[in-house]
């Protein structure tokens, strides 16, 4: 690949790592290794969540798609994002029906103001 594109996966990284973060933060407590909603678990739909309803997910999409970018190894560089791909074409159908049942039209009503993964277009099935 030129040089120029390694220059994108440069501009990617921290801006993946960034809103990797700020998800995190505006999650709080709320946020969970497993697929599980908890005790006094509450719809965050502010911050970053105000735009889109999956933000690490999202993190997790640049982060693939920069590491890509910059290296200069095929195998090494896209093999992360398939992996996550895999993961995430599975898993995310499975979160969003359990938000659903347990926040119920809250939650639907979130679905419809709210992209899944990029605010300017959806990379899966909205509902």
């Amino acid at each position: 690949m030129p040089p120029v594109v390694s220059w994108f996966g440069i501009i990617l990284m921290p801006i993946a790592l960034w809103l990797f973060w700020r998800s995190h933060a505006d999650l709080g407590s709320n946020w969970s290794v497993t697929l599980e909603i908890r005790q006094g678990h509450e719809l965050v739909t502010d911050g970053v969540y105000k735009y889109i309803r999956h933000p690490m997910y999202a993190a997790i999409w640049l982060f693939g798609l920069g590491q890509g970018l910059l290296l200069q190894n095929w195998l090494a560089g896209w093999s992360a994002l398939l992996g996550f791909a895999i993961m995430y074409f599975i898993r995310t159908p499975q979160e969003e029906k359990m938000m659903c049942d347990f926040f119920g039209q809250a939650y639907l009503q979130y679905m419809q103001r709210t992209k899944r993964i990029f605010p300017l277009f959806n990379l899966g099935k909205q509902q």
